[in-house]
């Protein structure tokens, strides 16, 4: 099957997606320094300009094909930070993280779904999952993401994000609650 270029509307669609990525390859330390957004509309901008070197033809490859590009985004972004010569092994090091980083979302997206799906629906799912996410109001999208995807205990998250424990478990219930309502909406909009 051959393929396509794919569509600024297409690309459109991963926004999300790559917005979560990011974030989670950012994380605090740079987050002043570095905003997620940037990365992601550097990324979608790159990926359109070089829309004619895809070869896959389905969702779950022309995810892959973006992430190769945000970890290279991200790896400049880093450098300049640090205003570091490149370095072929970080760089390498950084797109196994991405991959690491989808693995957990799909992990905990299987988690969430109790019947098996094929790899094009949970790329379509691990969209969907991202747009929710982005959905939510931002204390409760963190709080979700230190929790369920990067494993930080309720504890930990009070300390940074400056709340009660109490207030953090009803950040994660409020929060999951509207993600499984986002989720089950049938059309997303994304």
């Amino acid at each position: 099957m051959p393929s396509h270029p794919p569509t600024p509307e297409r690309l459109e669609r991963f926004r999300h997606y790559l917005t979560l990525l990011a974030r989670m390859q950012i994380g605090d330390r740079h987050r002043r320094k570095l905003d997620p957004s940037d990365v992601v509309n550097d990324t979608l901008f790159a990926a359109y300009q070089k829309r004619d070197q895809f070869r896959g033809v389905n969702d779950a490859e022309l995810a892959a094909w973006l992430r190769r590009i945000l970890a290279n985004n991200l790896a400049d972004a880093f450098r300049g930070l640090h205003r570091e010569r490149r370095d072929i092994d970080r760089e390498r090091a950084l797109s196994a993280d991405l991959d690491d980083s989808c693995t957990r979302l799909e992990d905990w997206l299987i988690a969430m779904q109790t019947s098996p799906s094929g790899r094009a629906v949970r790329s379509e799912q691990l969209m969907r999952l991202a747009w929710a996410l982005g959905e939510l109001p931002e204390d409760q999208r963190e709080a979700i993401e230190l929790h369920h995807i990067h494993g930080c205990p309720i504890s930990e998250l009070a300390q940074r994000m400056e709340r009660t424990s109490p207030s953090v478990a009803g950040l994660l219930r409020r929060g999951l609650k509207r993600l499984r309502e986002l989720l089950q909406e049938p059309d997303t909009g994304m």
